[in-house]
């Protein structure tokens, strides 16, 4: 589609609404890259605390501004139409983004392979799950209020928050006082693949650095063992298993 206006301003009705949905787009890539640089110049550790700090700030007068547009109400930072959704609709609107989340994760992993070729998305693949599993685990940690090094408990009720936990199916098994094993006994992806009887998408390197960088990042002491994740083999009951120690 041509766009003829030679400013946003001469947009027409329809061409402006398209407008509005590409500045949203922006919006977020640009927060993004905000958060990039500021690890790139500062650290992990350093930016996730301002990543923490900017985004309260930016949502607020975003919100306040776009409540008075369009008239809702904010209510302790939330928009008064969610508030006024019943539970049924709220938790499919909830299960409905994190399915999006994992469209747009797909997405991103075919792009890079049809361009460059399996190994680079995998290693894209990879390389992003280092960045993303200290974010989410930062993020479910400022959500929850957990304190800093929480421990096993802090960790098992993280996992319970993740975005998967909304797509997938898993469970807690084998607790010691120093110890406990995570299991993902179904998976969106792979069972996908199983019923259109293609092998196991190999994840494992994928999964070494999530839950490694994801535990670290809920509490430093907490080390990361993978029991078992394709393209090892594994029961029928699961498609990988991590057990997450605490260390003195």
């Amino acid at each position: 589609m041509s766009i003829q206006a030679k400013s946003a301003g001469e947009l027409d009705s329809r061409e402006t609404a398209r407008f509005i949905v590409d500045l949203f787009h922006r919006l977020i890539i640009h927060h993004g890259l905000w958060f990039a640089e500021a690890k790139h110049q500062v650290g992990m550790e350093k930016a996730l605390e301002m990543l923490q700090s900017a985004s309260k700030t930016s949502f607020d007068i975003q919100m306040k501004h776009l409540a008075k547009l369009l008239g809702f109400t904010m209510e302790e930072g939330i928009p008064s139409f969610l508030l006024e959704m019943d539970d049924a609709r709220l938790n499919e609107l909830k299960d409905r983004l994190a399915k999006n989340w994992l469209v747009n994760d797909g997405v991103w992993f075919q792009t890079i392979e049809f361009a460059l070729g399996m190994n680079d998305a995998k290693r894209c693949n990879d390389s992003c799950w280092a960045q993303f599993s200290p974010v989410e685990a930062k993020s479910i940690s400022n959500f929850l209020g957990l304190p800093e090094n929480p421990g096993l408990e802090g960790l098992k009720k993280a996992l319970g928050f993740r975005i998967y936990e909304s797509i997938n199916s898993q469970s807690i098994v084998e607790e010691t006082a120093s110890s406990f094993v995570f299991q993902m006994n179904r998976c969106r992806v792979q069972d996908a693949r199983k019923r259109k009887g293609l092998d196991d998408y190999p994840c494992k390197s994928a999964g070494l650095v999530e839950y490694t960088y994801f535990a670290k990042a809920i509490d430093k002491r907490i080390r990361t063992e993978c029991l078992g994740c394709p393209p090892d083999k594994h029961p029928e009951e699961w498609y990988c298993a991590w057990k997450f120690i605490l260390e003195s």
